[in-house]
């Protein structure tokens, strides 16, 4: 039975040090997705929006879209980038998924549920938050750490 493996990637550097340890140590039989899961709106774009006025909510909403747009744009270029390296390191096409989720609102939660979908392996990047925020508010890979109970889990960082 062929192992699948759950890449969960970002545009980080992190997420790209993940790829680079599959391709130096996964057998190349491995059945890999590369996974990522956009949020609906950037946390940026959250904020009290009852002081704007119709032009100002036009441009605001605008940026926010732009924004999203170019998030999208680099995630879906780290993912072409990751697919490319693992086809560098002798995976076979075949052997290598895409998958995009937008509109996320738990992207741990999401990734979780992706796992459960037939995957032996989770790997994904740490996020470089600071030692502050991650203690109050957790990293995506720790949340996906604690919520996976049946299958491995690598964190790179």
């Amino acid at each position: 039975m062929t192992q699948k493996i759950l890449v969960a990637l970002d545009d980080s550097a992190n997420a790209m040090r993940a790829v680079e340890k599959i391709a130096a140590t996964y057998s190349r039989e491995k059945q890999i997705t590369l996974y990522s899961a956009l949020p609906e709106v950037d946390f940026k774009c959250m904020m009290d929006l009852n002081s704007l006025n119709r032009e100002q909510l036009d441009l605001h909403y605008s940026l926010c879209r732009d924004m999203q747009t170019q998030k999208k744009q680099q995630v879906e270029l780290a993912l072409k980038k990751a697919k490319k390296r693992l086809l560098q390191s002798g995976f076979s096409e075949k052997n290598i998924a895409i998958k995009i989720v937008h509109g996320s609102n738990d992207i741990a939660g999401d990734i979780v549920n992706e796992a459960d979908d037939g995957y032996d392996t989770i790997v994904m990047g740490r996020r470089g938050r600071s030692a502050l925020k991650e203690f109050f508010l957790g990293s995506v890979s720790q949340k996906v750490l604690h919520a996976v109970k049946d299958k491995s889990v690598l964190i790179v960082g």
